[in-house]
């Protein structure tokens, strides 16, 4: 897919996530001349972006504005920002537990308002993001969103809302989730006799090659790892561990359970 970068992107904030996809755009071609980022700090971000501590005035025609701060402080920024919004402003929130009504609410002015759940690796481009957007937003509209969200890696449109926060515990949360597997892998192998260093060595180079194998096979990760399991043999033992009584899946399940269920706690301002 063809990128289309924004006429001008005013980020506000530029935190983990929003840091890491403007890494991503910028690595990619786009002129960090259209870029202004709000950044009570003023710290610098990139070369060439500006950095502004306060709201403009004004902002520029078609300006695609993405909240990147915290969940929290969408009324404090609704208050600055959307008195210069007009109808050919884009807003697209990358804020977990912020439903579309409480955006629109916020930015009645705004025309196309889109919620976006991206993963920390969109800043290597091997990223997921979630999309979502009612039927307001046009089909050209969504096409511009894509394209834009494309160099981060896959993008994801989820027609129902309400299963917005089940995404964001899968993808969202899940390079964290992740990150702890690969830690405790490689804790596991130093717990049976390695090398702290080399055990970790191995068990992230383990994952990461799994994960670009399963990527590249048509099989499921089901069936591959039923491939290197042979009857009676090493990997069919350890393997007898994790599917005892689906534990491991079990344990997946709570996990993604109690993400999903602080997403819907934020939604109610709790």
């Amino acid at each position: 897919m063809t990128t289309t970068w924004p006429e001008h992107l005013f980020l506000v904030g530029c935190g983990n996530m929003a840091g890491q996809m403007l890494t991503r755009w910028l690595a990619s071609g786009l002129d960090p001349a259209r870029i202004i980022v709000l950044r009570p700090s003023g710290r610098p971000v990139a070369e060439g972006v500006q950095v502004v501590t306060d709201y403009p005035a004004s902002l520029p025609a078609r300006t695609t504005a993405l909240l990147g701060m915290k969940p929290y402080q969408l009324a404090d920024v609704a208050a600055s920002l959307a008195p210069v919004c007009a109808a050919d402003t884009r807003i697209i929130s990358i804020l977990a537990g912020t439903p579309l009504s409480d955006l629109k609410a916020h930015f009645p002015v705004a025309g196309d308002v889109i919620r976006a759940m991206p993963n920390l690796p969109v800043g290597i481009g091997e990223g997921v993001t979630a999309l979502h957007a009612d039927a307001a937003v046009s089909a050209s509209a969504r096409t511009e969103v894509e394209a834009l969200i494309a160099p981060l890696g896959l993008a994801e449109w989820i027609a129902d809302e309400d299963r917005f926060n089940e995404v964001t515990a899968l993808s969202g949360c899940g390079p964290a989730f992740l990150f702890r597997f690969i830690d405790a892998f490689a804790r596991a192998g130093e717990a049976i006799g390695l090398p702290a260093d080399q055990s970790a060595r191995m068990a992230l180079a383990t994952v990461r090659g799994s994960a670009s194998m399963a990527a590249q096979a048509s099989e499921s990760p089901a069936v591959l790892a039923d491939r290197v399991a042979s009857p009676g043999g090493m990997t069919r033992q350890g393997l007898n561990v994790l599917d005892a009584d689906d534990r491991l899946l079990k344990l997946l399940v709570d996990t993604l359970t109690a993400a999903r269920d602080r997403g819907e706690e934020m939604a109610r301002g709790q």
